[in-house]
């Protein structure tokens, strides 16, 4: 007995695999934009980070909120660049570092508990100084 000839694996159109839990990277991806958009508004919460993680979420669980992410004028750039390098620009590296250096004189001026402060600043020290470790997108042609 003879196994039925299998199709050229080239022609098959992609199998999408089901994901567990789909609905906890919809409601995942949801509410990382939520508080990304409000970060547009509140000082020192971020925003492109909630972004990139309501991108990486809806990858699993909402392939419509993530192309609508991926196509976005404002994050698409940057989303693109870090799913596919791990990159981050040099222009997003100097926000990111100047908006932690406001946050972080703030908080010295303003916070009365000294561990709090030098926590709080130590953790954007060590976020910085892994920032600036990631590499630059390459250059569009």
């Amino acid at each position: 007995m003879s196994l039925p000839e299998r199709p050229d694996v080239a022609d098959a159109a992609p199998v999408r695999r089901p994901v567990r839990f789909r609905w906890a990277w919809w409601l995942l991806a949801y509410v990382s934009l939520g508080t990304g958009i409000v970060g547009i508004f509140v000082p020192g919460l971020p925003t492109t980070v909630f972004i990139l993680i309501s991108a990486w979420a809806a990858s699993r669980g909402s392939e419509r909120l993530h192309n609508r992410l991926l196509q976005h004028p404002r994050f698409g750039p940057a989303i693109r660049n870090w799913q596919a390098h791990g990159a981050v620009s040099r222009y997003a590296k100097w926000m990111a570092t100047l908006t932690m250096t406001i946050c972080a004189g703030i908080m010295l001026w303003c916070v009365p508990i000294a561990w709090v402060k030098w926590l709080s600043i130590g953790c954007m020290t060590a976020v910085a100084l892994w920032l600036w470790s990631r590499p630059l997108p390459p250059r569009s042609s």
